[in-house]
């Protein structure tokens, strides 16, 4: 005959086999607790990087023809790196001496931050006021006039800037005010990850970094736009590309010449040729 366990009775032996057997140590866990740190988390791709250089690397292109001919002067503006830290980090690596300034971007009512070494500040300043643009000057703080004149050339890379990100990212960039030192911290929150794009600027007499700090709804709002011309850009076929491709090529021109064989013709048969003649050469059709 069966025998029907209770709720008390069926609840007392899940207890007991819970509990270690006698003598036998109770079991412990083998797997290994990692720090996590996940300020550090979703950091771009690859294929994200590569969107944002080439964008970038376009952005460089023409403010090196912008710069160069507000300037005066042959210069060269070069990406260096793109990555994805966070706000205070980037900050703790940008050198105590600097020129910073705000940078308005709207409809998203966000700040970027901008800052360029002062081995470049000088010399841009020099060459505006007439001079050969030699990095001369000793660290000291910038005045009120430069000031104004590195105002009005972070006005020119905020529309170089604007101009590189359309069609699609139809957002107006304008030069918002200078920042202390002191005040850059609050451009952004410490802890917020931010997409930081370092450039390199070579003038005949000085060189120097540019870095722009981009807080995390316009980089997030610029990944997402590259993502979907990136997706759409792979759904293109391959097949259609080589019909593009021959299209054009039947469209295309190249030089032709028709020749035939050496041969003796006499003088008297050129000289008597009028429109209509026929002239017979000492060759067969087949040559």
């Amino acid at each position: 005959m069966k025998k029907k366990l209770s709720p008390e009775q069926v609840e007392a032996l899940v207890r007991a086999s819970a509990r270690p057997r006698t003598g036998e140590p109770a079991r412990r866990s083998r797997r290994k607790a990692e720090r996590c740190d996940f300020r550090h988390a979703a950091q771009i791709t690859a294929n994200q990087a590569r969107s944002v250089s080439m964008l970038h690397e376009r952005f460089a292109a023409r403010v090196t023809n912008a710069l160069g001919a507000y300037l005066r002067v042959g210069l060269e503006m070069n990406l260096a790196s793109v990555e994805q830290v966070i706000y205070s980090e980037r900050l703790s690596r940008l050198p105590e001496l600097a020129y910073l300034a705000s940078i308005a971007i709207r409809p998203l009512n966000v700040d970027a931050l901008l800052q360029m070494d002062l081995s470049l500040a000088f010399p841009m300043i020099d060459l505006v006021l007439g001079g050969e643009g030699k990095n001369e000057v000793e660290t000291r703080p910038i005045t009120e006039i430069e000031e104004q004149i590195l105002e009005s050339l972070v006005r020119l890379l905020c529309r170089q800037l604007q101009e590189s990100w359309q069609p699609g990212r139809d957002l107006e960039m304008q030069f918002d005010r200078r920042q202390m030192a002191a005040q850059d911290r609050g451009v952004m929150l410490a802890t917020e990850k931010v997409m930081s794009l370092s450039f390199e600027i070579h003038m005949p007499e000085a060189s120097g970094t540019l870095n722009l700090i981009f807080p995390a709804a316009v980089s997030n709002a610029l990944l997402r736009k590259l993502a979907v011309q990136w997706t759409y850009s792979r759904a293109v076929t391959d097949t259609a590309v080589r019909e593009r491709l021959r299209a054009r090529l039947l469209k295309s021109w190249l030089p032709v010449e028709l020749r035939v064989p050496p041969g003796r013709v006499s003088i008297g048969a050129l000289l008597g040729l009028r429109p209509g003649s026929v002239l017979p050469l000492p060759h067969r059709v087949a040559d």
